[in-house]
Parts: structure tokens; C-alpha cells; sequence
């Protein structure tokens, strides 16, 4: 599908490998955005739609996009220009090491869907070890880049495969990153969970761990799901 319409704005998707799907639904519709947010940064936009949704939440006055691949640069910042935001988007060309190595700014919220990795070559979570791990370098370098990037005040969220959960707060609290809000997130009620949606701050303190299942028995959207989706998705 070349073009996906939401309620507010419309994805073209052509060019972009990755397509709109429903972990950056999910996250987009999940991450919590407070009323104080005014600068947001969207790691690895692909088509933009991160950074939409959070434009549709939210009066933050600038929300930047970073995105190395040229040819989704290219659908995002269409996706940007023809949205009802286009004045407070932007999308840099660039991979997240330059951009984090430029930038002197720093962002209220930084949000990613980032790259999954095979979790049965995760073998140590000790820093010699994950040094040599070369196939989590973009994890390690994405939340490397957030500390640098955020706000001693800021958050940010993500959604990873449920198998690397332990894993991913492992890494996060090394570099000082303690989850705050936690959504595991399964298709149907008898399925195993899949997905976990995580945000970040720089402050240890208390956990909101919730579920989410996303269809009921007869394989219709559950109302958690329609709840939190419904401000997005045409036919809900």
C-alpha cells in the first residue's frame, strides 16, 4: 500500500522499506507526551509517522526527525509537508552518530522504533562483552546518542521484541536511562507476549507496568486497543 490515510494526515510509503505498521502505532499512540514537552526528536523516522502522531498530540513547538536512509528522507519530509504540522517538522538526512555529534541541542522527548536484533546472540550483558557484540552496536549507539540528546528533565520510549527487554533496561541503565512506564503487548489472549513498549527517564523511581492485548477471541480489535488507537486510525 503506497498510501496509508489516518484521521489527520496521510503516510505515503513508495520509497520508505520500512512501512506503517503496528508497533509505531502503538508507540506513537502509547508514549506518554506531557503538557511541558516543547522540543521532541524522532530516531530513525523512516516515513515520519512517529513524529506526526506526536505533532497530532501535542503543542510542542518543534519536533526534528533523523533518518539516514535517502529515500525515506525523502517520503518523511513529504509526509511532513503535506501534514497539518508541516511548520513545526523536520527531517535532517543523517545517521543518529553525526547528528547526536553536531547537535548542541537538547530534546523534552526522544522517541524510536529501533532496529531488532536476534536475541539468541545475546550471550552477556557486561560492557567487554557487549563491546565485541558487534550486531548490537545500534542499540548501544542509540541510547549513547539519547544520553547525550536528552534533557536531565526528558524522556524517551521505544518498542522492542519482548525478548530483548531485559536486556535493552540493561543497557539503559548503564548509561543512566530508568524506565518509568512499561506496556507488554500480545496479539490475542492466548498468545505469548511480543512486544514491549518501555519509557525512559534519568530519574530512578516507581514502575507503571501494564498490558495490552491487541484482538479479542473473534479476532476484533480489543477495546484497550481501540482506546488507545482510535484518535489515529480511520475505520476505528
Amino acid at each position: 500500500m503506497a498510501v496509508f490515510r489516518f484521521k489527520q494526515f496521510t503516510i505515503q510509503q513508495e520509497r520508505s522499506a520500512m512501512k506503517v505498521g503496528t508497533d509505531s502505532i502503538l508507540l506513537g499512540a502509547w508514549t506518554a507526551v506531557d503538557d511541558e514537552v516543547e522540543s521532541i526528536l524522532d530516531i530513525g523516522a523512516g516515513t515520519g509517522i512517529l513524529a506526526l502522531m506526536l505533532a497530532q498530540r501535542s503543542d510542542a513547538t518543534h519536533i526534528d526527525a533523523v533518518e539516514i536512509d535517502s529515500d525515506a528522507h525523502i517520503e518523511a519530509v513529504t509526509n511532513f509537508e503535506n501534514s497539518p504540522w508541516a511548520d513545526r517538522l523536520f527531517c535532517y538526512h543523517s545517521s543518529i552518530q553525526e547528528f547526536s555529534g553536531e547537535m548542541d541541542e537538547k530534546y523534552d522527548l526522544i522517541i524510536s522504533n529501533p532496529p531488532y536484533f536476534n536475541p539468541s546472540k545475546i550471550q552477556s550483558t557486561d560492557s567487554r562483552s557487549v563491546a565485541r557484540q558487534t550486531h548490537l552496536l545500534n542499540h548501544i549507539t542509540l541510547l549513547q546518542s539519547i544520553k547525550k540528546l536528552l534533557k536531565p528533565t526528558g524522556t524517551s520510549a521505544f518498542i522492542i521484541p519482548v525478548d530483548l527487554e531485559d536486556f535493552f533496561l540493561t543497557l539503559a541503565g548503564n548509561m543512566g536511562l530508568y524506565p518509568y512506564r512499561i506496556m507488554r503487548v500480545k496479539d490475542m489472549e492466548s498468545a505469548n507476549y511480543k512486544r514491549t513498549l518501555l519509557q525512559f527517564k534519568f530519574i530512578k523511581g516507581q514502575i507503571s507496568v501494564e498490558t495490552l492485548t491487541l484482538k479479542n477471541d473473534d479476532t476484533s480489535y480489543s477495546d484497550e486497543f481501540v482506546t488507545l488507537t482510535k484518535d489515529f486510525y480511520l475505520n476505528l
